[in-house]
């Protein structure tokens, strides 16, 4: 097809450029059209089979480092190290490969919206037919309930109202005609005209001719975006690749040389290689990947108390790294329903907490007339549980009404509707009639206050109807605007009686003006201070909208994602004319985008990404599915949210609320805050058993660790007690510091040259240790040697519980998984030591008490050390 503006053009002119009649086409056209353009129908790429999608689990560098690991130690006669790294590689695998095979369901959702058959006009009989068998030219008819099948050019449109949220945004049904529209490049929520595949017919009914379909819709290029989009990796699984393969090569280098210095000096040679290969085994962190797996499933569990749920484990932690939150702002920011924020009677503007509440009478004063007003002429109701039904506006003046004392049923009893004149969206007014105290009929006109104005000659005050000021009214009408209100006011007139058959014309004549209210869908409570916690940890807040410029603006300052002196909102049609270079030097300026079209919200996201940002996107329709798919964290809406949203994203707000994601954000930074402290301290063990190794010999001291110290150490200190830091409660200042840069080592902030420095000190402890003892203690030097190394891991795990706090500031018992894991390492390393059957597996003595003392404060010299250094820490920044 080619590309026509069909909102342009007049339906005569869609269907003569369609080759096309009010009747339809000919059978057989449809059946070449059919042949020619293909089915009605969402195309889906050839997916990755399943064989591919688990192999793909290994190709990961630090699994394969693992999977060496486990073959060297099966050939160290070392099998509960091979079963436990087979088990961590596998569990990742499995979890990987769901993640991924769970991804491919968007696209299977984005299917089911489309309509299963179509009310269709052939040759002017009126047939129904499967849906994908549309072609362009087909006309198309419309009624309340259906989907609409393919793109259409409305040509009869009668009360006709669509719900395009799911598409579009916009979360009001939206009104149709057939008028065409003159400017080109209008956002899909304001083509009026126009109806699109996917979409649900709310009321009324109406005519269309096809202008596109399957691949070629709205909907098909939605399609075709999510399918084009490859989930990115996150900052998690990129720093790990990094850190693995520069790990290994080290590991390799210091293996290569503690063998060639042990051979230089006179070892054996195969006491020389078994101390390589299991330095080497130890040095590799097995237990990383479950440390990770571990702390982001308990992360996601507690995200779901938190009313966040999370759909693939590694978006927990990208939480933690992201710099922009792009937000919609119905339902997330605000309530997802209509409040009234202005009332304007009797010549006064008011709040409604300033309105007084409603006395007996219906007309006692001029504001309880516009309440019982607005009450009666209503097509809202409540339901069984004294809940709102109908129209958002409609319900938004009901809850104003009940708000000031007067009930819906109540004024109903007194004044039931005798008749009415429903409303249209070319008079876009209604009109109901009532019984009145005084024994006539009333009849209340509501609508549109420009409308209104041009049919009354009197407004109302508390004197009664005086000759009306229409300047004055629309100078308020214009302020009450500017707030970004949406403005409806109310007439009245007296009759004697019901006229006969009343119709729109004479009986909307020579009114009353009673007021106006001014309303819209409000922040929610808890929004600005979500905001503000945003600001305070570095991360920019971005409202992206489908609403009107001026909504949305006004929400944005209310909730702070904008202030007095930022710019105006940048809408769709601006961004459209901008070339990417052009938006890419003002993308990190721009806080609030209005009117935006599904490619826009990618485009948006997109160059965020390309100026180094980490994105998490909200979202709950059709139309956000391929952003929330392609940024670093999809946020899609659980309650307002459609399938294809939620499939598409990596986490669901239960609640759609805003402040959800910063709560969600505090929990990812402290589960990679864990993940450092894990790295910190396996690292750091993992190094001073290298340089207790490697140094010793240097020193003309024999190699202080046999094979066996080495692979215990590596499975009781690594472990467990790596496990239990995933557990460590948040930081006290982790909303106070802004996001890890996104192409920051996983070493910054000194964990690198913690783990040398700390790794040199445990080293020269044990060096020191076997200085002391080789010679005093021949039998028992080892033993002790083994036993300092392996506590003094122990005490190094309680000190880097906080990267700045005192480990007697947080207290001993709130981490009690890590007391608890400290407790049975000491306990197991003591049974080495002590229980008899123990001594000729391990090589070890049983030590006495004055050697066991000494090698207990020798094991609390790093615990020391690490303490000393975060109070150096503490008063420079004090000082600073």
């Amino acid at each position: 097809m080619e590309t026509v503006d069909w909102h342009r053009l007049d339906p005569g002119e869609a269907l003569r450029r369609l080759a096309s009649s009010p009747e339809g086409l000919a059978a057989e056209v449809a059946r070449e059209r059919l042949a020619h353009y293909g089915p009605n129908a969402l195309v889906e790429k050839r997916r990755k089979p399943v064989w591919r999608m688990l192999l793909d689990q290994f190709r990961d560098f630090m699994i394969l480092v693992l999977i060496a690991a486990a073959v060297v130690a099966g050939l160290l006669g070392e099998p509960v190290d091979t079963i436990a790294i087979v088990v961590i590689v596998l569990l990742n695998a499995v979890l990987g490969f769901v993640q991924e095979y769970r991804a491919e369901k968007a696209m299977a959702a984005l299917k089911q919206m489309a309509a299963p058959s179509a009310t269709v006009i052939r040759g002017g009989r009126i047939a129904s037919i499967a849906a994908v068998e549309l072609v362009p030219g087909d006309v198309v008819a419309l009624e309340a309930g259906n989907v609409v099948p393919a793109d259409l050019r409305l040509t009869e449109a009668v009360q006709l109202r669509v719900e395009e949220a799911a598409l579009t945004g916009e979360s009001v049904a939206v009104e149709k005609d057939v008028a065409a529209l003159g400017e080109a490049g209008l956002a899909l929520g304001d083509r009026r005209n126009m109806a699109y595949k996917g979409t649900l017919v709310a009321y009324g009914r109406g005519r269309g001719v096809v202008t596109a379909t399957g691949m070629g819709t709205e909907l098909g290029k939605i399609a075709t975006l999510l399918q084009d989009q490859d989930e990115g990796r996150t900052p998690l699984q990129k720093r790990l690749a990094v850190f693995g393969q520069k790990l290994a090569w080290a590991v390799l280098a210091v293996c290569a040389i503690v063998f060639v210095t042990g051979l230089l000096r006179g070892e054996p040679p195969l006491l020389m290689l078994l101390t390589a290969i299991s330095l080497a085994v130890a040095a590799i962190p097995e237990a990383l990947p479950a440390v990770i797996t571990i702390s982001l499933a308990l992360g996601a569990r507690k995200l779901v108390k938190q009313r966040a749920l999370i759909r693939k484990l590694p978006a927990v932690e990208t939480l933690g790294s992201v710099t922009y939150v792009c937000t919609d702002k119905t339902g997330t920011l605000t309530l997802n329903r209509m409040a009234v924020e202005k009332v304007y009677a009797d010549g006064r503007l008011l709040t409604p907490d300033e309105l007084p509440a409603m006395g007996r009478r219906p007309a006692g004063r001029v504001s309880d007339l516009l309440l019982t007003g607005l009450a009666l002429c209503n097509d809202a109701h409540l339901d069984a549980e004294g809940a709102v039904v109908g129209d958002p506006t409609e319900a938004a003046l009901l809850d104003l009404a009940r708000g000031k004392g007067r009930m819906r049923t109540e004024l109903e009893k007194a004044a039931p509707r005798l008749a009415e004149i429903p409303f249209d969206s070319e008079r876009k007014r209604m009109t109901t009639f009532h019984p009145w105290p005084d024994g006539r009929v009333v009849s209340f006109t509501k609508g549109a206050v420009e409308k209104l104005l041009d049919r009354c000659r009197r407004e109302q005050t508390a004197e009664g109807p005086v000759a009306i000021d229409r300047d004055r009214i629309r100078e308020t009408a214009e302020q009450i605007a500017g707030e970004g209100l949406r403005i409806l006011g109310l007439a009245m007139r007296l009759w004697e009686a019901v006229p006969d058959g009343p119709r729109a014309g004479a009986a909307e004549d020579d009114l009353v003006f009673v007021g106006m209210v001014g309303m819209m869908d409000p922040p929610r409570p808890e929004a600005a201070e979500a905001v503000a916690m945003c600001r305070s940890a570095g991360i920019r807040p971005v409202m992206i909208t489908g609403d009107h410029p001026l909504t949305a603006e006004v929400i944005a300052r209310r909730v702070g994602i904008i202030g007095e002196k930022d710019g105006a909102v940048l809408t769709g049609r601006e961004l459209a004319r901008l070339d990417q270079e052009e938006f890419e030097a003002r993308v990190e300026k721009i806080r609030v985008y209005a009117r935006v079209a599904p490619e826009q919200k990618l485009r948006i996201v997109e160059a965020l990404q390309d100026k180094g940002h980490f994105v998490a996107m909200t979202g709950d329709g059709v139309n956000d599915a391929p952003a929330l798919k392609r940024a670093d964290i999809g946020v899609a809406m659980g309650i307002t949210g459609t399938d294809v949203s939620k499939e598409a994203s990596h986490m669901i707000l239960l609640d759609d609320n805003f402040a959800t994601i910063v709560k969600a954000v505090r929990e990812g930074r402290r589960i990679f805050d864990n993940i450092r402290k894990f790295i910190k301290y396996t690292m750091t063990s993992n190094s001073g058993e290298i340089f207790t190794i490697f140094l010793a010999p240097f020193l003309g001291l024999p190699i202080p660790l046999l094979p066996i110290h080495i692979l215990w150490i590596n499975l009781v200190t690594d472990g467990v007690p790596g496990l239990a830091l995933a557990v460590e409660p948040g930081e006290a200042d982790i909303m106070s510091r802004p996001p890890r840069h996104p192409k920051e080592s996983i070493f910054a902030h000194g964990l690198g040259e913690h783990i040398i420095w700390v790794g040199l000190l445990m080293g020269a402890v044990s060096i020191l240790t076997q200085a002391i003892f080789v010679d005093r203690r021949p039998d028992h030097w080892q033993t002790m040697v083994f036993t300092v190394l392996c506590l003094s891991q122990m005490g190094h795990v309680l000190a880097v519980r906080s990267e700045r706090d005192s480990f007697f500031k947080q207290g001993v018992l709130t981490n009690k998984p890590l007391l608890g894991a400290a407790l049975l390492t000491f306990a197991l390393q003591m049974a080495t030591i002590y229980v008899p059957f123990l001594n000729p597996i391990f090589r070890t003595a049983p030590l006495t008490a004055g050697e066991l003392l000494v090698t207990l404060l020798l094991s609390s010299v790093v615990f020391a050390a690490v303490e000393i250094e975060k109070a150096v820490k503490r008063w420079w920044r004090r000082s600073g």
